[in-house]
């Protein structure tokens, strides 16, 4: 594969046009509806116009044609402003229409990827439950077989799940046991459950330290009926399905927290140039130049890394290790970042009217989501042919 990793003139005219939207659409609007925890429907509306929920999906489907480098540059851009708007993106097409895309039947695809792609709907990933986080394979939503009625009969608990309760959630991809091995143990299906489902119940939204302009909520499953048809994949490889999801989806958290770690860079130069201390800019003292200087050195790491791993997706090549190499430092960078521009701003720093105080809370969710950094260094070492 190629080393360079300097992007294409299609993928540059894809940034700026994301830069663009993000600073004149997204920056102006994002604080008030993140301190009311209000879901920008408006802005996702115009995301969906733009194609982004599209962007790596074929044209045949409603999709833009692009891949997985492109979505996460559009990721990045957007997450550099603010992280609420990224991760709806994220969780929309990479959790919410990717299973789809990748599992799915033909049928399945032609009903539910245009919607999806065009941003008419937003698609959920409920795999977490209240006892089955890092360890999915504890899931304990079942899913029976009802054969009277040709009906999968549902039951059960997920919770943290992004995008599953707004106006516009068309479906959720549920993870459920569906029967058992000789060994006894349990085999994991992945079904899809359409919004407004009977006996499909969604909470109310959390009260969330960060992302609050994004939606999460726990759900409940109490003998929801679905077809037979809505078994997504073959019977019994949920769990290998939403394992490849995740190891894709690393790959966009990775891109979302360098776009973070990039956003506390471009917020604490600006400060530093502005803001004045003993007759001079703050800028002009070493001290800051270093933390700033330290903070692009993480960033720009972090988007080599995600790069790097999206590329070998994008070529076919084994990436897994690549992408939770990836997922690992620029969550921690991010982390990193969002600390040193907070003290950096001072007091200002710990004011909700300045972005990085809303970079701050959002950063530490990207060490946790989609595979904590524990299960991310478990999953490198054993790449490396280390187990235990």
């Amino acid at each position: 594969m190629s080393l360079d990793h300097r992007l294409s003139p299609e993928h540059e005219e894809l940034r700026r046009t994301v830069e663009e939207f993000a600073h004149d659409v997204v920056a102006p609007k994002i604080g008030d509806l993140y301190e009311r925890h209000e879901f920008p429907y408006e802005i996702v509306r115009e995301m969906g116009r733009m194609g982004l929920f599209g962007l790596p999906f074929p044209e045949e489907y409603g999709g833009m044609g692009g891949d997985y480098l492109a979505l996460g540059i559009a990721l990045e851009e957007l997450a550099r402003v603010d992280s609420s708007v990224a991760i709806t993106l994220e969780a929309g097409v990479s959790l919410g229409a990717m299973p789809v895309f990748r599992f799915g039947t033909e049928e399945q695809k032609r009903e539910w990827l245009p919607r999806l792609c065009s941003g008419e709907i937003l698609g959920a990933f409920g795999l977490t439950e209240p006892d089955a986080g890092s360890d999915a394979g504890g899931t304990k939503t079942t899913a029976v077989r009802d054969e009277s009625t040709g009906e999968w009969v549902i039951n059960g608990s997920k919770c943290f799940i992004t995008n599953s309760g707004t106006d516009i959630t068309g479906l959720v991809t549920v993870t459920a046991v569906t029967g058992r091995t000789d060994a006894g143990k349990p085999l994991i299906s992945s079904i899809i459950v359409p919004s407004g489902t009977p006996g499909f119940t969604v909470a109310a939204p959390y009260s969330k330290v960060g992302w609050n302009a994004s939606d999460t909520r726990e759900l409940s499953f109490s003998d929801v009926r679905v077809p037979f048809a809505n078994l997504l994949g073959e019977e019994g490889r949920g769990y290998a399905q939403f394992l490849r999801i995740l190891d894709e989806g690393r790959i966009a958290i990775a891109a979302l927290a360098t776009g973070l770690a990039q956003g506390c860079v471009d917020e604490s130069v600006k400060y530093a140039k502005e803001r004045h201390a003993f007759g001079r800019p703050i800028g002009d003292n070493q001290a800051v130049q270093f933390k700033i200087a330290d903070m692009e050195m993480r960033a720009h790491m972090a988007r080599i890394g995600w790069r790097d791993a999206a590329s070998r997706l994008v070529l076919g090549e084994p990436f897994k290790k690549e992408a939770a190499l990836a997922k690992l430092y620029s969550s921690t960078v991010a982390v990193d970042n969002a600390r040193e521009a907070t003290q950096i701003h001072g007091g200002y720093g710990f004011m909700n009217e300045y972005p990085v105080a809303r970079m701050w809370r959002d950063s530490k969710i990207l060490e946790i989501g989609e595979g904590t950094s524990e299960v991310q260094r478990m999953l490198v070492a054993r790449e490396l042919g280390l187990s235990g």
